[in-house]
């Protein structure tokens, strides 16, 4: 059986990569016979570059502003004509000094990001700038990445020319209850106050963002993605598109789905969220078509049999169940994924029903 296993990043445990290495070890003691192909996916947040660096363009590296202000040395990818950026190489959770706190979540900005689209433009010839959304530790609305390109009269007028791509999952707006401080804020490290005022400033900033733009950015679909970057980008004229549908285009997704008879995907939280047109359902959709099962190994599993199914999945498995708790599947987590896999390969034909559960 030829098998395609094809995880997005486990938060911050393990990155695409880390995952589909350590799933392809634990699915090779379980079923050796069986041809593996390591496809590593993004949907837009951590390991967008990684990922897509493995299968084309010239790797760049910048020192830029970290989040909180430190200098950190951020990987962007050239690619002929075409930049991919990430926005988590710089202000991503892990590049804070520890856990997310009410003064990281105040603090962080997106500066650093500005400065790798700037690096971009200045490659002779370049076309297209694609910037991927997730995994940010701000929620300033993308003012640092305006300002370190100039301003927003300046930013407009130097991406005029340019094809610019908002490259994210992420359907919720700047503001409101469905907004980047209300749903994202609580993970970056804001408190219920904290998030009042991320939301008083940003509804400030969206004005800004409308006079320059002469469109309600702050209302699009992915404007509130990674703290709001999106919205920015909207207002220098870029164009939202699908972070997993952006990868599967430039890593020739299709072709190899046509060539497989399983898929192995995972992330961290397989949740209601996950639903929401994200890379694990993306690839069971896609899956389907071309006539490939798809199971997923995930962190953990927060939904019943029932919707997974119903999103064209076989199996769904949990590390956190199976490693018996969220920190042991968390401080261990390449080798309980592989535990977990070789436990998937070998029930793989008996119909065991899959580990699921929501620990």
């Amino acid at each position: 059986m030829r098998v395609m296993i094809a995880p997005d990043s486990f938060g911050n445990t393990l990155s695409a990569n880390e995952a589909a290495d350590a799933i392809a070890r634990g699915w090779r003691l379980g079923r050796p016979e069986d041809e593996l192909v390591l496809a590593p996916q993004s949907d837009g947040g951590p390991g967008f570059v990684d990922v897509l660096a493995g299968k084309r363009g010239e790797v760049r590296e910048l020192d830029v502003y970290g989040p909180l202000g430190k200098r950190v040395r951020a990987r962007w990818l050239l690619d002929g004509h075409t930049a991919f950026i990430e926005v988590a190489q710089a202000c991503g959770l892990s590049l804070l000094d520890g856990p997310p706190t009410t003064s990281s979540a105040w603090r962080a900005s997106s500066d650093g990001v500005g400065q790798l689209i700037d690096a971009a433009l200045g490659v002779d010839g370049i076309e297209t700038v694609f910037v991927g959304l997730g995994g940010s530790s701000c929620t300033d609305g993308g003012r640092g990445m305006i300002r370190a390109l100039g301003g927003l009269v300046d930013a407009a007028a130097r991406l005029r020319s340019v094809e610019l791509v908002a490259a994210t999952d992420v359907e919720n707006p700047l503001l409101g209850e469905h907004g980047a401080a209300h749903v994202f804020g609580a993970q970056k490290g804001a408190d219920a106050a904290m998030v009042v005022v991320l939301e008083e400033l940003n509804r400030e900033w969206a004005v800004i963002l409308e006079r320059v733009a002469g469109v309600d950015v702050a209302e699009l679909p992915g404007a509130g993605a990674a703290g709001g970057i999106g919205a920015a980008l909207f207002a220098l004229g870029g164009q939202r598109e699908s972070g997993a549908a952006v990868v599967a285009e430039h890593t020739d997704q299709a072709d190899l789905l046509e060539s497989v008879d399983l898929v192995i995907t995972g992330e961290g939280k397989f949740d209601s969220q996950s639903l929401r047109g994200k890379l694990v359902t993306q690839l069971a959709s896609a899956g389907a078509i071309s006539g490939a099962q798809t199971i997923v190994l995930a962190g953990q599993v927060a939904l019943e049999t029932a919707q997974w199914k119903a999103a064209g999945l076989s199996r769904a498995y949990s590390v956190a169940e199976f490693a018996g708790s969220v920190d042991k599947a968390m401080s261990d987590a390449g080798p309980q994924l592989e535990h977990l896999a070789a436990y998937a390969a070998q029930r793989f034909d008996q119909g065991t029903p899959p580990l699921r559960g929501g620990l």
